[in-house]
């Protein structure tokens, strides 16, 4: 749909679930989670919908899929390894590496704008909450320690029209309880 949320057009056409879009940095490229093959998959198509590709061919469950800024790798979540972790591959789905290893639900990856750290959320220490670790999977930290649920992180970007200041947007925790 256009900015104004008219025109609304279905680009994949597939009456099974298909969630979780992520823009390539470039706009040419759409990457998303799919059950078209029977389990969710990872596909990335054209921005019109054309071209559309399985690229985790995965016998278990992919999910949550988030670009890297430079538009080479694609980061996402895998129950690849029987529970689910957060890998990383080339874009066209080559060279998967499981950056994760540790008995929890880790999902939600999200790439710094700068690409050198990946943010996401895990049930690890009994709870939801949002880590960062660099992008090869070292340097892990734990960001948030509330007693509420923590997911799916976001990073500020910079986003500026053609001839306009830039605009910083993101996403703010909601405090009230």
């Amino acid at each position: 749909m256009d900015a104004k949320g008219r025109n609304l057009r279905n680009l994949t056409e597939n009456p099974l679930t298909d969630e979780f879009a992520s823009w390539s940095p470039s706009g040419r490229q759409i990457a998303f989670r799919t059950k078209r093959d029977g389990n969710y998959e990872i596909y990335v198509m054209d921005a019109d919908g054309g071209n559309p590709r399985n690229v985790t061919n995965n016998p278990l469950s992919d999910s949550s899929p988030s670009w890297s800024p430079s538009g080479e790798h694609i980061v996402f979540a895998s129950r690849g390894d029987g529970n689910y972790e957060i890998y990383v591959m080339d874009a066209d789905g080559g060279n998967p590496q499981r950056l994760t290893r540790h008995l929890a639900f880790d999902s939600g990856p999200s790439w710094s704008p700068g690409g050198e750290h990946i943010a996401f959320d895990s049930d690890r220490g009994g709870n939801n909450e949002i880590y960062v670790m660099d992008v090869d999977g070292g340097n892990l930290r734990n960001l948030t320690n509330d007693p509420e649920v923590d997911f799916e992180p976001n990073w500020a970007r910079s986003v500026s029209p053609a001839g306009k200041q830039p605009i910083i947007w993101g996403w703010l925790k909601n405090e009230s309880r």
